[in-house]
Protein backbone atom coordinates (compact mmCIF):
# COMPACT_ATOMS: atom_id res chain seq x y z
CA UNK A 1 0.00 0.00 0.00
CA UNK A 2 2.98 2.71 0.80
CA UNK A 3 4.52 1.71 -2.41
CA UNK A 4 1.51 2.37 -4.33
CA UNK A 5 1.22 5.61 -2.81
CA UNK A 6 4.90 6.60 -3.30
CA UNK A 7 4.26 5.66 -6.95
CA UNK A 8 0.96 7.71 -7.05
CA UNK A 9 2.66 10.53 -5.37
CA UNK A 10 6.24 10.65 -7.81
CA UNK A 11 3.23 10.09 -11.07
CA UNK A 12 1.27 13.40 -9.52
CA UNK A 13 4.40 14.87 -8.87
CA UNK A 14 5.68 14.14 -12.48
CA UNK A 15 2.82 15.43 -14.24
CA UNK A 16 2.71 18.59 -12.41
CA UNK A 17 6.09 19.10 -13.37
CA UNK A 18 5.48 18.36 -16.99
CA UNK A 19 2.67 20.66 -17.17
CA UNK A 20 4.55 23.23 -15.76
CA UNK A 21 6.74 22.89 -18.25
CA UNK A 22 4.51 23.18 -20.82
CA UNK A 23 3.36 26.41 -20.06
CA UNK A 24 4.13 29.10 -22.83
CA UNK A 25 5.81 31.88 -21.35
CA UNK A 26 4.51 33.76 -24.81
CA UNK A 27 0.83 33.70 -24.47
CA UNK A 28 -0.10 34.62 -27.84
CA UNK A 29 -3.34 36.39 -28.26
CA UNK A 30 -5.35 38.44 -31.15
CA UNK A 31 -5.07 42.57 -30.71
CA UNK A 32 -6.97 45.18 -32.45
CA UNK A 33 -6.45 49.08 -31.88
CA UNK A 34 -9.35 51.29 -32.38
CA UNK A 35 -10.12 53.03 -34.10
CA UNK A 36 -7.54 51.00 -36.87
CA UNK A 37 -8.51 47.74 -38.48
CA UNK A 38 -5.38 46.46 -38.50
CA UNK A 39 -5.10 43.01 -36.38
CA UNK A 40 -1.61 41.93 -34.42
CA UNK A 41 -0.37 39.15 -31.97
CA UNK A 42 0.80 40.33 -28.59
CA UNK A 43 2.15 37.43 -26.52
CA UNK A 44 0.43 38.71 -23.14
CA UNK A 45 -2.34 40.96 -21.87
CA UNK A 46 -1.19 44.17 -23.96
CA UNK A 47 -1.70 47.67 -21.65
CA UNK A 48 -3.46 50.41 -24.31
CA UNK A 49 -3.18 53.80 -24.15
CA UNK A 50 -3.79 56.82 -26.37
CA UNK A 51 -2.09 59.71 -26.24
CA UNK A 52 -0.63 62.70 -29.04
CA UNK A 53 2.66 62.56 -30.55
CA UNK A 54 4.88 64.85 -33.28
CA UNK A 55 4.66 62.25 -35.79
CA UNK A 56 6.54 64.43 -39.19
CA UNK A 57 6.04 68.01 -36.80
CA UNK A 58 2.19 67.66 -36.33
CA UNK A 59 0.78 66.34 -32.98
CA UNK A 60 -1.32 63.15 -33.68
CA UNK A 61 -3.14 60.28 -32.09
CA UNK A 62 -1.23 57.17 -31.78
CA UNK A 63 -2.65 54.11 -29.97
CA UNK A 64 -0.61 51.84 -28.48
CA UNK A 65 -0.76 48.50 -26.85
CA UNK A 66 2.22 46.83 -25.02
CA UNK A 67 3.22 44.03 -22.81
CA UNK A 68 6.30 42.55 -21.61
CA UNK A 69 6.46 38.67 -22.03
CA UNK A 70 9.70 36.29 -22.12
CA UNK A 71 12.12 38.64 -21.41
CA UNK A 72 11.15 40.83 -24.12
CA UNK A 73 8.99 44.49 -24.17
CA UNK A 74 6.37 44.07 -27.55
CA UNK A 75 4.58 47.28 -28.43
CA UNK A 76 2.46 47.82 -31.57
CA UNK A 77 1.81 51.58 -32.25
CA UNK A 78 -1.30 52.93 -34.79
CA UNK A 79 -1.44 56.57 -36.11
CA UNK A 80 -3.67 58.01 -39.18
CA UNK A 81 -2.35 60.62 -41.14
CA UNK A 82 -5.00 62.94 -42.77
CA UNK A 83 -4.46 63.21 -46.70
CA UNK A 84 -1.79 65.36 -47.93
CA UNK A 85 0.93 64.30 -45.52
CA UNK A 86 3.62 62.32 -47.09
CA UNK A 87 3.11 58.71 -45.23
CA UNK A 88 6.72 58.13 -46.25
CA UNK A 89 8.31 60.45 -44.85
CA UNK A 90 6.61 60.23 -41.51
CA UNK A 91 7.82 56.58 -41.47
CA UNK A 92 11.53 57.55 -41.96
CA UNK A 93 11.24 60.23 -38.61
CA UNK A 94 9.41 57.69 -36.96
CA UNK A 95 12.22 55.32 -37.87
CA UNK A 96 15.21 57.54 -36.69
CA UNK A 97 13.17 58.99 -33.76
CA UNK A 98 13.24 54.98 -32.67
CA UNK A 99 16.72 54.83 -33.23
CA UNK A 100 17.40 57.80 -31.38
CA UNK A 101 15.69 57.19 -28.78
CA UNK A 102 17.40 53.81 -28.00
CA UNK A 103 20.96 55.27 -28.68
CA UNK A 104 21.40 52.73 -31.54
CA UNK A 105 25.41 51.47 -32.72
CA UNK A 106 26.31 51.08 -35.91
CA UNK A 107 24.21 50.49 -38.62
CA UNK A 108 21.14 48.57 -38.74
CA UNK A 109 20.27 45.71 -40.77
CA UNK A 110 16.64 46.74 -42.76
CA UNK A 111 14.75 44.67 -45.17
CA UNK A 112 11.48 45.80 -46.74
CA UNK A 113 8.45 45.07 -44.73
CA UNK A 114 4.98 44.78 -46.18
CA UNK A 115 2.10 42.90 -44.51
CA UNK A 116 -1.10 41.67 -46.15
CA UNK A 117 -2.87 45.04 -47.15
CA UNK A 118 0.02 47.45 -46.63
CA UNK A 119 1.26 50.10 -48.91
CA UNK A 120 4.79 49.22 -50.53
CA UNK A 121 6.76 52.26 -49.31
CA UNK A 122 10.42 52.90 -49.34
CA UNK A 123 10.68 53.19 -45.36
CA UNK A 124 7.99 50.51 -44.96
CA UNK A 125 10.77 48.47 -43.50
CA UNK A 126 11.66 45.55 -40.59
CA UNK A 127 14.87 46.60 -39.00
CA UNK A 128 16.94 45.13 -36.19
CA UNK A 129 19.34 47.13 -34.40
CA UNK A 130 21.90 47.30 -30.85
CA UNK A 131 21.59 50.14 -27.94
CA UNK A 132 21.15 51.19 -25.37
CA UNK A 133 17.88 51.35 -22.53
CA UNK A 134 18.12 54.75 -20.82
CA UNK A 135 19.20 53.29 -17.49
CA UNK A 136 22.79 52.26 -19.90
CA UNK A 137 21.94 48.75 -20.23
CA UNK A 138 22.13 47.27 -23.85
CA UNK A 139 19.76 46.39 -25.71
CA UNK A 140 18.22 44.96 -28.65
CA UNK A 141 15.35 45.89 -31.23
CA UNK A 142 13.50 44.49 -34.00
CA UNK A 143 10.99 47.08 -35.01
CA UNK A 144 8.60 46.98 -38.26
CA UNK A 145 6.32 50.10 -39.87
CA UNK A 146 4.02 49.90 -42.06
CA UNK A 147 1.00 52.03 -44.21
CA UNK A 148 -1.92 51.91 -45.66
CA UNK A 149 -4.72 53.70 -47.44
CA UNK A 150 -7.54 54.42 -44.65
CA UNK A 151 -10.79 54.90 -44.99
CA UNK A 152 -12.16 58.13 -46.16
CA UNK A 153 -8.66 59.15 -46.84
CA UNK A 154 -5.11 59.20 -45.34
CA UNK A 155 -2.66 57.00 -44.78
CA UNK A 156 -2.91 54.81 -41.56
CA UNK A 157 0.32 54.07 -39.99
CA UNK A 158 1.65 51.14 -38.34
CA UNK A 159 4.47 50.78 -36.29
CA UNK A 160 5.55 47.28 -34.22
CA UNK A 161 8.51 46.75 -32.23
CA UNK A 162 10.15 44.16 -29.56
CA UNK A 163 12.90 45.04 -27.06
CA UNK A 164 15.19 42.69 -25.31
CA UNK A 165 18.56 42.56 -23.92
CA UNK A 166 18.69 39.46 -26.03
CA UNK A 167 16.08 38.99 -28.67
CA UNK A 168 14.39 35.81 -29.75
CA UNK A 169 13.87 35.75 -33.68
CA UNK A 170 10.97 33.25 -33.32
CA UNK A 171 9.08 35.11 -30.76
CA UNK A 172 10.01 38.49 -33.18
CA UNK A 173 9.14 36.75 -36.26
CA UNK A 174 5.49 35.54 -34.69
CA UNK A 175 4.99 38.67 -34.21
CA UNK A 176 5.73 40.49 -37.21
CA UNK A 177 4.16 37.80 -39.11
CA UNK A 178 0.91 38.02 -37.78
CA UNK A 179 0.53 42.11 -38.62
CA UNK A 180 -2.63 42.66 -41.06
CA UNK A 181 -4.95 44.94 -42.38
CA UNK A 182 -8.61 43.10 -43.40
Amino acid sequence: MRRMLLHRAALVLAVALGAAACTPTLDWREVRLAPSPAIALLPCKPDRTTRDVPLGGVPTALSVAGCDAGGATFALMTAQLPAGRDPDAVLAGWQQATLAHMRAQGTPERRPFTPPGARALPHAQRLTARGQRPDGRPVMAQAVWSAQPAAGGGTELLHAVVYAERLRPEAADAFFDAIRWP
